[in-house]
């Protein structure tokens, strides 16, 4: 694909000016138009919608195998969960959760919710152990300083691993909260505890009110959460820096759009000037060629630093 060399008109600033790679539709392009529009009715309505069932008994159980080795530290705070086992930068660590991140059904969504090219902010892995207390009710775009009430500028997946129940830590909502301005929950606000099966996942706004729930059983409870954000965000995790690329290389192309191997039109995200997948074609130690010159040098000449 060529780049429009001729910029006449703010409008030709809408495309991709690194020019070589064309936007593929995602995964989400598989799953049939009623459902999301009846999923993107249900998330108007009332900021969530729960999908069951959509991982085998079998697909959890490798995913829990998988991670029961790497759950070894627990939050640092309330907040985190002092009985609370986390696992951040997931992908740099397994293969196992890259389903969870790129699933069609959740992606589907997205890609009607957000920008085009929208990122990975975060992919953490929690385990809520017994004893552990209510979380602390939050939005998760709360860390974006725009007023509310206003469009979600992200969303989130929370994978149940283990059953969710109302007794072992199951996600708790305020229904409706995503219509708030700033305004914080209350005593008589309507929580609702999200029970579902091992295998299903709840898909939510980052301006719904929400935390984890108490583990009064004796049993720990599992759960992947995947949050999203607009392409001109700045993610939560900093997955360039902590992906390698070799691991950026064998995800599938909707992880690695989504890592931030991609451009946000005109230029955002861009590489020395170039489309970031060109990091991913090169060799291991090969020096990356610049597709801008290098100003000639002159006698006495001063760098230039104005804009």
């Amino acid at each position: 694909m060529t780049a429009k060399s001729d910029m006449s008109t703010l409008d030709d600033l809408t495309g991709d000016l690194a020019g070589r790679y064309r936007w593929t539709p995602s995964a989400g392009a598989s799953v049939e138009s009623d459902l999301v529009d009846a999923d993107l009715a249900a998330l108007a309505r009332d900021g969530f919608v729960i999908w069951e069932n959509l991982l085998s008994d079998n697909e959890c159980r490798k995913i829990r195998d998988a991670l029961a080795p790497m759950l070894s530290y627990h939050g640092r705070n309330s907040f985190e969960g002092h009985r609370t086992q986390r696992l951040y930068s997931v992908l740099s660590k397994t293969r196992a959760c890259d389903r969870l991140v790129d699933h069609p059904r959740p992606l589907a969504v997205l890609d009607r919710l957000l920008m085009p090219n929208y990122l990975l902010s975060a992919l953490q892995v929690i385990n809520i152990e017994p004893g552990e207390s209510s979380q602390l009710l939050h939005f998760d775009d709360a860390f974006y300083p725009i007023p509310r009430p206003r469009p979600a500028l992200g969303a989130a997946t929370i994978w149940a691993i283990d059953d969710f129940t109302a007794a072992n830590g199951a996600t708790v909502v305020i229904p409706a909260s995503h219509r708030w301005d700033d305004r914080r929950p209350t005593p008589t606000d309507i929580r609702k505890s999200v029970i579902m099966p091992a295998g299903s996942c709840i898909f939510f706004l980052g301006t719904l009110w929400h935390g984890g729930g108490a583990n009064n059983t004796e049993a720990a409870r599992l759960a992947v959460t995947a949050q999203y954000c607009q392409p001109w965000l700045r993610p939560l995790e900093a997955f360039t820096l902590s992906v390698p690329t070799d691991i950026a290389k064998v995800v599938s192309a909707d992880i690695q759009r989504m890592l931030g191997y991609s451009i946000h039109p005109p230029f955002v995200g861009a590489v020395d000037g170039q489309h970031p997948l060109r990091l991913l074609e090169q060799p291991a130690g090969a020096q990356r060629q610049s597709l801008i010159s290098p100003p000639a040098k002159t006698p006495n000449s001063t760098p230039h630093r104005g804009n």
